[in-house]
């Protein structure tokens, strides 16, 4: 999507649909519904709405004006922000994806956005980008009668001529659009998403952006000793992939490098501890971790953000076969630590396991994993937040301030030493799994030991990275969830 900025008053603007956001100012129970902007040719063309009642202001209700009196454009449209009191840039993001699936619907290709009062130029800018971006996606690829609807440019109205806006414009699209990157890979199905088909759009894409890229085969996993990837990997004829991509930009410090891994399973069937059918054909998005790992790297790329990165994607599939691993072996990991398998099911940390060695191993002194790792985590929290846990407070707490400036919705569980008692085993050093009670913690539990005294974060995503119904403001499917948030998090270590 094309954007660009517009300073001059909005009433010279010819487009074919200026859209501007309408808030509730009122206290209490009380309403004063008004457009967010100081341009009085916007607020006029409304003012026959708002008078007769007809607007409220409540979240993402849409009215549309043709031909507005004042104004060059030739649609308004009025969309809904809620009480003034509590729109911000998240909200305002999410207003932006609402009006770019309202246009979509008919069969427009461009807009301009009227940026809000209430909230900075540089913010609302990128906000609008980010949102807009991310409304702009649908996951009907493979439809025969498939047309394009994409939205072609975007114009920011902007009072002002703030030098920043361009930045921040340039920077939301490229971070949105490496969401957007990471929903393509997990929309796709797993015939066309197998793992070497993974790690070639991950070539590709490091190609395209300038990121080193290497990818190794099974041979090399069981040559690094990789026996808990591997377990999960032998029962596939499909080879596995170890994807690594680095980026290591001219003048970034020696210190800090993040490790990034990512869950790679491009299909999970359960392997022997085999899911029920209904539902399965979702399983598709298990590679979501790591195709957030990939967005992420994309986005860091482009951005030229000034730190060591290392992404890790651990890729296979978990199938049943007469190769499979079965409940009851045991595997030892590349740390050199034995894992009973009581559950095939609870294959991704396994492959974690070994990534998380494989990331400290290349010298990475801080870690973050992603993984749609437990349906334990959407009985806790549902499908509104993703769960956070840590071995460290700063690190953790530097990571949620992050996710408050991307408006990602994330709560920290949990991670108290009494929970390794559940994942103990009888006859080798730890389980895979740790029974019915706190499933989502005692799996971040058995990533913790090959996290060990690393810094790290597992981010499990099981709940939201799959949107279970569309929203006004995202298409039903994969979210790119953590995208935005791992970019300002890196963006972070850049900026100390």
């Amino acid at each position: 999507m094309k954007t660009k900025i517009f300073t001059s008053p909005s009433a010279q603007l010819e487009t074919p649909c200026l859209v501007a956001v309408v808030v509730d100012r009122g206290e209490k129970d009380k309403t004063e519904v008004i457009v967010s902007t100081e341009e009085r040719a916007v607020a006029d063309a409304a003012a026959e709405l708002i008078s007769t009642g007809d607007l409220s202001g409540k979240n993402f209700e849409l009215s549309w004006l043709y031909h507005p009196r004042g104004l060059k454009a030739e649609r308004l449209l009025l969309i809904g922000g809620g009480k003034a009191s509590r729109f911000t840039p998240s909200e305002l993001r999410k207003v932006a994806g609402a009006a770019v699936r309202a246009l979509k619907s008919r069969s427009l290709r461009s807009l301009a956005f009227l940026l809000p009062q209430t909230i900075s130029p540089s913010e609302a800018a990128r906000a609008v980008v980010e949102g807009a971006v991310v409304g702009d996606f649908d996951p009907d690829t493979y439809k025969s009668d498939r047309k394009d609807q994409k939205i072609g440019e975007l114009t920011l109205v902007a009072r002002g001529d703030d030098p920043m806006l361009e930045r921040a414009a340039e920077e939301a699209r490229i971070i949105a659009e490496s969401q957007n990157f990471t929903r393509e890979l997990v929309n796709e199905p797993s015939n066309h998403m197998t793992p070497t088909m993974l790690a070639n759009r991950a070539r590709l894409m490091a190609q395209e952006t300038g990121l080193r890229s290497e990818t190794y085969g099974a041979d090399k996993i069981r040559e690094l000793k990789m026996g808990a990837f591997w377990g999960v990997a032998q029962g596939s004829d499909e080879p596995p992939a170890l994807i690594i991509l680095r980026h290591e930009p001219a003048g970034a410090p020696q210190t800090p490098v993040l490790g990034l891994v990512g869950k790679g399973i491009t299909f999970d069937t359960g392997g022997i501890s085999i899911k029920p059918a209904d539902g399965m054909e979702k399983m598709k998005y298990d590679m979501a971790g790591g195709a957030t790992m990939l967005g992420t790297m994309r986005a860091l790329a482009l951005l030229g953000a000034r730190v060591k990165v290392v992404a890790i994607v651990c890729a296979t599939e978990n199938m049943p076969s007469g190769k499979a691993q079965k409940p009851g072996d045991i595997q030892t990991a590349m740390s050199g630590k034995t894992i009973e398998i009581i559950n095939t099911d609870a294959e991704g940390r396994l492959v974690l396991a070994d990534g998380l060695s494989y990331a400290r191993q290349l010298g990475c002194t801080h870690l973050v994993d992603a993984a749609t790792l437990t349906g334990a985590v959407v009985v806790a929290l549902g499908y509104t937040n993703a769960g956070i846990f840590s071995n460290d407070d700063q690190m953790c707490q530097r990571f949620q301030k992050a996710t408050e400036r991307a408006g990602e919705k994330m709560w920290r569980l949990p991670l108290d030493d009494e929970y390794r008692e559940q994942i103990k085993s009888g006859i080798a050093d730890i389980m895979n799994t740790g029974g019915r009670w706190g499933g989502a913690i005692t799996a971040a539990m058995f990533l913790k030991e090959f996290a060990e005294e690393t810094p790290w974060i597992h981010l499990d995503i099981a709940g939201t990275a799959w949107m279970e119904d569309g929203k006004p403001w995202i298409a039903k499917g994969p979210s790119g969830i953590a995208v935005r948030s791992l970019v300002e998090f890196v963006k972070g270590f850049a900026n100390s």
